[in-house]
């Protein structure tokens, strides 16, 4: 079994949107230092090719990096401080504990060899060569391909210019116009009689695949004549008599600012207030955030289709699932234009009160059947939910940012994304001041997302937390579940059971009044089933799994299915333990609760060894313990860490011999996370 998923880090690499044209020089020679050199960085100005090449080779040379390729998206990063979060995001990695995330991330990449494509380095330069060094000093496994129109600076870096495409009528440049013109415009074919037009359109445009790009689009208005003459105008207009041809950058420029003026003016309106979005958008954020004045929104979606049509913007997926996004070198003309207009503030505020608005209806729906939809939705719009806190920290409404961060909580807590989380709630809370609500919240935020398995300490700080939460928003005040849990992991289980052991009736109340409902039940089943009261344990997780399925709600009913097949073990009914394990594993996987996942397949591995399956459980031991370091806390996933792994790896040794024992659990070890999960559920692919 283990076989056929063994090479399951395959990485995050996008499908590449169209046939890539020439390069052949540049490619060889990529490939070439990629087996060499650790660093290599492809430099050269906006527009050039420098990400589709990166791209390319990367998927040319997919065999040679059995760890995973995976693409770290840098342009849509504002706050270089995130950088490490960005590439922990990019690579699947949940770090849930309190130690440095760069450690974490070192661990996560080490092993079989992966490449790091990092894309648009320039605007955090200096944070992204301090990673990179760290990365490169602490994982030598790792192969680095950046993009940037600045060298990193980092020893060992080589360097590779990337020029604009050769010129001439039979060179790539023409050969890119033709694909492009013919994607646009299907009746259009390169021909003998035309193609020494298309090669001055390509040396007026000085080859740049960008400029390139956009014309050809240009064709579905205009003849190849009518658009070489168009260039020649504009260009004239620019050209001064002691510089007979324009700089590069100065090329792109103009040709992006031709295909500006051919917009409408509520086209060219939209272009720059859509520049204010980060890592793309939705059709009801750019309504949101982008009407006003002379543009409805009922008119966006036209106006979106239209500059679709003419490449300003791109279309990504189908139906519900539709996103737009333009091209960094084409939304920084957008930005211009706007703070040209004086809508820059304006639209920022917009975009900012639009992702409070997501937030708070996050917060309101996470208990119910819309959970996996939101954990979902959040992780597509986290660059512009960094956008949004990013405004609120540098705009003089601190408590805008207190509010934002802590209605967040179960964005950070639940979706993997702790560490950020107490960063941004730590910055909010060192800019205010006072007791309001919003400052309340933030504290009660900041504490729950501390608690984590080596920090249980804190849990106690959480539960007192809660209290003066509740008290601020008029609740009853409970059990304190956290602090009852932290006394039993202490082996206070005993004590801890006097002090909480029922859960209180709770009143409808917001989201965090019912989260803590279903926690403080949790809480009661874990602490049963440390004094070995499995029955009893079994009736409180179905009791859990029933509130949540009244709410149709996934991630904590995943936890009552984790104790139900506890119990089960506990009980000596190996085949309940699998299936309510299994049905527990999809679901945290599903809302990228990777710290849910690993726990999760330590029970697994326990069933499975109880059903007899002694090869499927040592290899799953290898899966449990690369789950934790996707989760961020490798030291749970060593063998001598609690007695109920030393007890199932003397057993597994003993049945299947010390050298098959060792291999099995290698082979779930080097799977990679999704292809580890799949094996954990059967083997029947899940989505994830």
């Amino acid at each position: 079994m283990a076989a056929s998923v063994r090479n399951g880090r395959t990485g995050n690499l996008p499908a590449e949107a169209n046939a890539f044209i020439g390069r052949t020089d540049e490619l060889a020679e990529i490939s070439g230092l990629l087996g060499h050199t650790r660093l290599v960085t492809l430099t050269g100005p906006g527009g050039v090719g420098k990400s589709r090449l990166a791209l390319r080779a990367a998927h040319a040379a997919r065999r040679a990096f059995p760890g995973g390729m995976w693409l770290v998206e840098l342009s849509e990063l504002r706050n270089p401080d995130l950088l490490t979060n960005a590439v922990a995001q990019a690579t699947r990695l949940t770090e849930q504990t309190l130690r440095p995330l760069l450690e974490g991330l070192c661990e996560h990449l080490a092993g079989a060899a992966p490449l790091l494509l990092l894309d648009t380095c320039e605007h955090v330069l200096d944070e992204c060569a301090r990673v990179v060094q760290e990365l490169l000093a602490h994982v030598p496994e790792l192969r680095v391909l950046a993009t940037s129109r600045q060298p990193l600076g980092v020893p060992g870096e080589h360097l590779l210019t990337v020029a604009p495409l050769p010129l001439g009528e039979w060179d790539d440049a023409v050969a890119l116009f033709a694909a492009r013109a013919s994607a646009a415009v299907p009746s259009f074919a390169l021909t003998d009689a035309n193609r020494a037009g298309v090669a001055a359109v390509c040396a007026r445009l000085d080859g740049i695949p960008l400029a390139l790009e956009l014309a050809a689009v240009r064709l579905r208005g205009f003849p190849l004549d009518r658009l070489l003459e168009g260039l020649d105008s504009r260009f004239d207009l620019l050209v001064s008599p002691a510089r007979p041809r324009l700089a590069r950058h100065q090329t792109l420029r103009t040709a992006i600012g031709w295909s500006h003026e051919l917009c409408t003016p509520l086209e060219r309106l939209l272009w720059a207030r859509l520049s204010v979005f980060a890592g793309g958008w939705d059709l009801e954020a750019a309504e949101f955030v982008c009407h006003g004045g002379p543009l409805d929104a009922e008119e966006i979606l036209a106006l979106l289709a239209s500059l679709t049509e003419k490449s300003i913007v791109t279309r990504e997926g189908d139906g519900a699932a539709v996103r737009y996004r333009m091209l960094d070198t084409v939304r920084s003309f957008g930005a211009e234009w706007l703070a040209g207009l004086g809508e820059e503030e304006a639209v920022r505020r917009r975009h900012r009160d639009y992702f409070r608005w997501t937030a708070r209806q996050g917060e309101a729906e996470w208990l119910g059947p819309g959970q996996r939809m939101w954990a979902e939705r959040l992780t597509a719009e986290h660059a512009n939910v960094r956008l949004a806190m990013e405004e609120c920290l540098t705009t003089a409404e601190p408590e805008t940012a207190l509010e934002l961060a802590g209605t967040l909580w179960y964005f950070w807590f639940a979706c993997g994304f702790a560490e950020e989380g107490r960063g941004y709630l730590e910055r909010a809370l060192r800019r205010t001041h006072g007791l309001g609500p919003e400052h309340t919240l933030a504290i009660w935020t900041h504490r729950l997302v501390t608690v984590v398995p080596d920090d249980l300490d804190a849990a106690e700080s959480v539960s007192a937390a809660y209290v003066w939460l509740a008290e601020e928003r008029q609740l009853p005040v409970p059990a304190l579940p956290l602090t009852g849990a932290s006394l039993a992991v202490r082996g206070e289980s005993a004590r801890s059971a006097v002090l909480y052991g029922s859960a209180p009736q709770w009143p409808g109340g917001g989201g965090g009044a019912e989260f803590y409902q279903l926690l403080t039940l949790a809480v009661q089943a874990y602490l049963l089933a440390g004094q070995g009261a499995f029955e009893r344990c079994a009736a409180v997780a179905e009791r859990l799994r029933a509130d949540c399925a009244k709410r149709g709600e996934l991630w904590m009913r995943a936890w009552g299915d984790f104790f139900v097949s506890l119990s089960g073990i506990g009980l000596g009914r190996p085949d309940e333990a699998l299936r309510s394990g299994r049905e527990a594993l999809a679901a945290k996987w599903r809302v990228h609760d990777r710290l849910g996942a690993a726990a999760v397949t330590d029970l697994l591995v326990a069933a499975q060894a109880c059903r007899g399956e002694p090869l499927l459980a040592a290899q799953l031991l290898g899966v449990s313990r690369r789950l934790w370091y996707a989760a961020g806390l490798p030291r749970l996933g060593n063998s001598e860490t609690t007695v109920f792994r030393r007890e199932y790896v003397r057993r597994l040794r003993a049945t299947l011999g010390n050298t098959r024992f060792t291999e099995a659990v290698r082979e779930g070890h080097e799977l990679g996370p999704d292809a580890a999960v799949t094996l954990a559920l059967g083997g029947a692919p899940e989505p994830v």
